[in-house]
């Protein structure tokens, strides 16, 4: 009797995983299919879906996890797939979530490629990029307010990032750098209100 509640468990934790696995590979893939203008746009997109729709990470827990997966190097959507997926369900969450994330863009990529050989040089397929360009822009912005707005950003702290993003821009400092300097003052300073 015993043996056949071990395996009845079994099954229903293999049922349980597939059913889990399948959920969110299906938000992932949606995700990935659905938003554009890149990792920045996604943002918005994953958040809804994480946080609102699935309950998969709490607002503050989003936060944190932007706060990691922007300080490594490569896509945004991919690093947050992981790191939700493996959160959720450890390897196989990671896996089935990156896979979501990255399949519809390696597929319109591939299939881009294949057609756009053959009109790249057509000028209305020219004018159609150039329209894009703008909303492409407008996408990126948008994330970059929602972020602004979840990370507290108020008038008197408003001038840390646009410094930073001076110091970028014109002063060809590292973003690297400003990530390591920003990460040891969060941690000076969390030291520094603890002793208070």
């Amino acid at each position: 009797c015993s043996q056949k509640s071990r395996a009845k468990r079994v099954v229903l934790g293999v049922i349980t995983l597939t059913i889990m696995l399948l959920k969110l590979f299906i938000a992932f893939f949606k995700i990935g299919a659905f938003t554009f203008g890149g990792g920045y746009a996604m943002i918005p997109i994953i958040e809804k879906e994480v946080v609102d729709k699935n309950h998969w990470l709490s607002k503050e827990e989003f936060m944190d996890m932007l706060a990691v997966v922007q300080s490594l190097p490569g896509p945004i959507s991919i690093h947050s797939s992981v790191y939700i997926g493996y959160k959720i369900s450890k390897f196989w969450g990671s896996l089935v979530c990156a896979l979501g994330a990255a399949l519809p863009s390696f597929v319109i990529i591939l299939l881009i490629a294949i057609v756009f050989t053959d009109i790249q040089d057509n000028p209305t397929i020219e004018k159609v990029f150039k329209g894009i360009r703008p909303a492409v822009v407008a996408l990126i912005v948008v994330p970059v307010i929602f972020m602004a707005k979840t990370a507290k950003i108020t008038w008197k702290t408003l001038w840390i990032p646009v410094a930073v993003a001076i110091v970028v821009a014109y002063l060809g400092f590292s973003p690297a750098y400003i990530i390591l300097l920003a990460g040891a003052g969060g941690i000076l300073f969390s030291l520094i209100r603890k002793d208070k």
